[in-house]
Order: structure tokens, then C-alpha cells, then sequence
């Protein structure tokens, strides 16, 4: 009988990456299959954030709602992996006894080991290392693909120490992965059927190949050779790298999307110095104009931290007066919170609950006016999609994404999938646009 698996993701993509990763990993036993149902599953896995606190909370919590699975089938594998689980080590077991593995995010390549282990050793397998040999030299390259997109990991870990976040401990140092190792992966994707490839890292734009000599904007020169390959996007991105390299890019690789997703955390300067981020505000609008320059119509998206310790009323006037000046098209907010272990989670004047929401509020709205602006300018107007497949909503239509990421279903045929098609926006609504084919 074949063991079922299913596995839970938390957070970014980088963790979807790691979670279709894991799921290859294990289905080179013909004996494992997926499946969608937990309560069906003979292997449970959670791949886990820390990044917020209620993410990390809600792992816990989702652990409790399966304990009475473990009682119901005793053979039952249960798993935390990711940055939790990094984080948190051997405390898992200790507050949740009937989890049988606990693994970080640089060996979820063993996790078919541990497996084993916890099967004929009838104890918990705990291994949060960070191994010399880099998990990427132990992954299978992806066999299959469901649709048109597809992600592909270039980095992992950050050396930014930015105050506010755990991910320098929980994932480790910047390493980049070998060129060549990269494009055989994205060659293999496309063979599959893939025409938009997503590049991911804690800070994609930091990649170095040391061997080559390649940079980020090397990297994507290099993939819009490709042919079959139609568009390129990446996430996430820092403000510090920046390169001439990658403003060019912007100039010269029409393939890669008219979009950068390029986290601000704040407008204040002070703050920014206190978030020890590595820029000021005026750099940040200046990489934004150099960027707009080489490519005018670019669609910018941020994230915003609201609340750190120590900021004023001045200093969030500040973040709302960049909004105004940038102009962001989408963005994603957040109301501070300490993570432990990070140097913000020590420093002085905390900001009240109640403060730290109204700001967000205020934030959120000014955000939301300029993401409807945006989208009001595509009304009536021309737009490539790519179409990723059937419109989960409606049976009937088709769903794509324009190249500044945002959502279009449309009436169309289901050959379509993985086309790019010219389509005029005709209808706006709160989280996406309707179209139809010209």
C-alpha cells in the first residue's frame, strides 16, 4: 500500500520552493504519493515561518488539531521543518512529544532519511545543521510542472542582520548556487512546459556566482537567452543590490517583467538606521528613478514595517510623504512585532498597540488609493497575460497575470494555458481585473 503524504506551507515562496522540493525528494519512492487530505495521510508535514509572529504561533496551533490523528493511526510521521523548526530545534519535541521529525531549512534534503530513521528507530529524528555541502547538491532537478510559472531558488540565507529579523539564524549566510546548475534547472522547467520562471532569495539580487563571475544581472541575461522562455520575475529583492547591472537589465532584456518587488520597511532615515537596512530614504528614491528611467512604465511594490521601536509620529509621516513620492502599485504592510533573538527585540520605547494600528490603518489606505490608481490606469487599455490556466472562481473563465502581477480572468478556450494573450481590461474590481481576448 502506498504512504500518503501531504505537507502544509507557511510563509514565502521560498518555502513553496522548498516544499515541492521535499515532496520530490520523497516521491522517488514509488511506495509515496500526495494527497490533499490530512486526515488521510500517513506523513504530515509542516514547513514553517518565523518571519511573523502569528505564523509561527499557528504552527503550534496547527499541531494541536492533529494530535488526535497520531492516537487514531500510531505508524502516523509527523514533521516540522523551515525556519521554526530552526529556530526552535529540540523544543518542539518537547512541547509537542508525538512530532517524529524536525529539520531546517538547509536539510530538508535528509528528510527521506529521517524518515527512515523515525520509522525503524521509534524516536524523534531532530537536524536543524547547517551542513558544508549545500542542500541544492542534494535536490533532484524538478520532473514535472503543473502550469505555465514556476519558481526557482538561486540563493539561500542573508547577511544583512537587519535588527528586525530572525532569517540570518534561521537560514543562515548568503550562499548562491553554481550557474550551472541554475540553468539546467529552468532548461528542465521549460522542457516541462514552463514559459515564466520566478528567481528566489532572502536577497535574490546578492547572487554571486564565485566561480564565474556572474552576477544577478548576469544570471538574467543569461536566462532570457532561452527561447522558449517568455517571462522573468524575481523576489525578493534589497535596495543594496542594486548593480548597474540590474538597472541595465531593465534597458536591455525585454523578457523580464515590467515589475520589482523592492522592500523600503520605512521613510524615515533614522529608522531605517535603527532596522540597520543600509540605506536612506533619498537612495531609495534614487534607485527607483534609475530604474523608471530605463524602464517607464515599472511597476514598484514594497514592504512596509509600521511601529518599529523609537518611531515617531515625525518618522511615519516620513514613510507616508515616500508612498506619496514613489507611488507604490501594491504593497504589503505589516505592524512591528519582536522576534527573539533579533537586536530590535531589546531596544527601548516600544510603540502602544493602539498606536502602532491606527498607523497601519492610515498606511494601508494610502496604499490601497495608489494600487486603485495604478489599476485604473489599465481600464480600458491593452494587456499581455500569461495564462495560467482554469479561473479557480469560475469554471467558465480563464486567469492570468499582466506583467505588473496583477490577477485577470477573462472568457477563454482551455488551450490557452501558457499563452500570452493580448487582452482589453474592461472591468475593475478589489483584488482583480476582468478582461477579454481582442
Amino acid at each position: 500500500m502506498r504512504k500518503k503524504l501531504y505537507i502544509k506551507t507557511y510563509g514565502c515562496q521560498m518555502n513553496e520552493y522548498d516544499s515541492d522540493k521535499i515532496s520530490d525528494l520523497l516521491s522517488e519512492d514509488p511506495k509515496v504519493c500526495k494527497t490533499e487530505n490530512q486526515s488521510d495521510a500517513d506523513i504530515i508535514l509542516f514547513n514553517t515561518c518565523s518571519v511573523r509572529e502569528k505564523a509561527q504561533e499557528k504552527v503550534f496551533s496547527d499541531l494541536g488539531r492533529i494530535k488526535h490523528l497520531k492516537k487514531k493511526n500510531p505508524n502516523l510521521l509527523i514533521g516540522v521543518g523551515g525556519c521554526v523548526a530552526s529556530q526552535e530545534g529540540e523544543n518542539i519535541i518537547k512541547r509537542a512529544p508525538y512530532v517524529d521529525l524536525v529539520f531546517g531549512p538547509q536539510t530538508l534534503h535528509k528528510v527521506p532519511e529521517m524518515v527512515e530513521k523515525a520509522r525503524n528507530e521509534k524516536r524523534s529524528q531532530v537536524d536543524i545543521s547547517f551542513p558544508e555541502i549545500e542542500k541544492f547538491d542534494n535536490l533532484p532537478l524538478t520532473k514535472k510542472n503543473n502550469g505555465p510559472t514556476a519558481f526557482v531558488s538561486i540563493m539561500e540565507g542573508c547577511s544583512k542582520y537587519c535588527s528586525f529579523c530572525v532569517v540570518p539564524y534561521t537560514r543562515g549566510t548568503e550562499f548562491s548556487r553554481p550557474i550551472m546548475n541554475i540553468i539546467p534547472e529552468v532548461q528542465s522547467l521549460i522542457n516541462s512546459g514552463t514559459t515564466e520562471i520566478t528567481f528566489l532569495g532572502q536577497n535574490v539580487n546578492a547572487y554571486y556566482d564565485q566561480v564565474e563571475k556572474i552576477d544577478f544581472g548576469g544570471l538574467l541575461e543569461l536566462s532570457s537567452s532561452i527561447s522558449q522562455l517568455k517571462r522573468i520575475r524575481y523576489t525578493s529583492s534589497h535596495p543594496r543590490e542594486v548593480t548597474e547591472s540590474l538597472i541595465n537589465a531593465y534597458k536591455e532584456l525585454p523578457k523580464l517583467v515590467s515589475q520589482i518587488h523592492l522592500p523600503v520597511q520605512s521613510g524615515s532615515d533614522s529608522v531605517l538606521a535603527s532596522m540597520k537596512r543600509g540605506y536612506t530614504s533619498l537612495e531609495y528614491k534614487s534607485i527607483i528613478k534609475k530604474l523608471r528611467k530605463n524602464r517607464p512604465n515599472l511597476s514598484v511594490s514594497s514592504d512596509f514595517i509600521v511601529g518599529f521601536p523609537g518611531e515617531t509620529d515625525s518618522d511615519f509621516e516620513q514613510t507616508l510623504n515616500l508612498v506619496q513620492k514613489v507611488k507604490f502599485d501594491s504593497s504589503y504592510s505589516f505592524i512591528y512585532s519582536d522576534r527573539p533573538g533579533t537586536p530590535a527585540s531589546m531596544l527601548p520605547n516600544k510603540i502602544d498597540a493602539d498606536v502602532k494600528s491606527k498607523r497601519l490603518k492610515k498606511l494601508q489606505q494610502i496604499l490601497d488609493k495608489y494600487s486603485l490608481d495604478f489599476s485604473s490606469q489599465m481600464l480600458d487599455k491593452e494587456e499581455e497575460v500569461l495564462v495560467e490556466g482554469i479561473s479557480k472562481r469560475n469554471s467558465s473563465d480563464l486567469t492570468g497575470r499582466t506583467e505588473n502581477n496583477r490577477v485577470v480572468n477573462f472568457p477563454g478556450k482551455p488551450e490557452l494555458k501558457g499563452k500570452i494573450v493580448k487582452l482589453l481590461i474592461t472591468e475593475l474590481r478589489q483584488h482583480t481585473l476582468r478582461g477579454k481576448i481582442l
